[in-house]
C-alpha cells in the first residue's frame, strides 16, 4: 500500500548491513553453546593466518576498541531497535521515524507546538516541521493559531491521526516486550535505572560541553 516506505525500510536494511554488519562476525565467533572456547574465524592459507593473527593481536592491545567503547555500543544498539521498530509502523501506515514520533509525542500529550515536540523527541526543528507538514497532508493532524504568539501553532490529531495511534500502540507495546524478554525480571529494574542515570549524565554532559563552547567563544571575543 505504501510502496516508498517499503523500500526505505529495505534501504535501511542495506545501510545496516553496512555500517553494522560486523556483528555477525561477532556472533559467529562468540562461544559455542557446548561451553568450548570460541576459535576465531582465521584464514586456511599458512602466510594469511599469520596476517590474521597478527592482525586480531594487533586489534586487541589498540587502546581505543570501537565494539567495547560504549557510546559507540549505545548507538549501535539504538539504530538497530530504530530499524526493527519502524516496520511496524512503515510497512503498515507508511510513515518515517520523525512522523512516528510526532504522531505518539501528540497521541500522549493531546495539543502541543512544534517546539515543545522538537524538545520532548530530541529531533531538530527542521525534522520537526517536515513531520508536521507530512502529517497534516495525510490530515492526521491539524495546526490551530496560537494567538499569544503568531509564530506557532497548537498542533493535535485529527480522528485519524488518533485512530492510527490507537492502532500502532499495541504493536508498538509488543515489540517493547519481544526486546526487553531477554532480560531477566530481576535484571529489568537494574536495567532501567541505569538507563536513566545514563540519559541524566548525557544531558548534563551536552550542557557542560555548550556551557565550554559559550566560555571560548567569550574568550575570543575578548582576544
Amino acid at each position: 500500500m505504501y510502496p516508498s516506505a517499503a523500500n526505505e525500510t529495505a534501504l535501511k536494511v542495506v545501510a545496516w548491513d553496512g555500517q553494522f554488519g560486523h556483528l555477525r562476525g561477532m556472533a559467529r565467533s562468540s562461544k559455542p553453546s557446548d561451553g568450548s572456547a570460541a576459535v576465531p574465524h582465521r584464514a586456511s592459507d599458512g602466510g594469511g593466518t599469520a596476517v590474521a593473527a597478527g592482525a586480531v593481536s594487533a586489534a586487541d592491545q589498540a587502546p581505543l576498541q570501537l565494539e567495547k567503547f560504549l557510546p559507540y555500543q549505545l548507538n549501535v544498539v539504538a539504530s538497530l531497535v530504530s530499524l526493527a521498530l519502524s516496520r511496524v509502523y512503515a510497512r503498515r501506515y507508511g510513515i518515517g521515524v520523525p512522523e512516528w514520533r510526532v504522531l505518539v509525542t501528540l497521541g500522549q500529550y493531546g495539543v502541543m507546538t512544534g517546539k515543545a515536540i522538537g524538545a520532548h523527541t530530541h529531533m531538530h526543528k527542521t525534522k520537526v516541521s517536515r513531520a508536521v507538514a507530512l502529517l497534516e497532508k495525510r490530515r492526521l493532524l491539524v495546526r490551530r493559531a496560537n494567538r499569544a504568539d503568531m509564530r506557532e501553532s497548537f498542533l493535535s490529531l485529527t480522528a485519524a491521526g488518533r485512530t492510527m495511534y490507537e492502532e500502532l500502540a499495541p504493536h508498538a507495546l509488543d515489540f517493547a516486550n519481544r526486546l526487553m524478554e531477554v532480560l531477566a525480571p530481576a535484571d529489568r529494574e537494574a536495567f532501567d535505572r541505569a538507563l536513566r542515570q545514563l540519559t541524566e549524565r548525557s544531558a548534563q554532559l551536552v550542557a557542560e560541553v555548550a556551557q565550554d563552547e559559550g566560555r571560548t567563544a567569550e574568550e575570543e571575543d575578548d582576544t
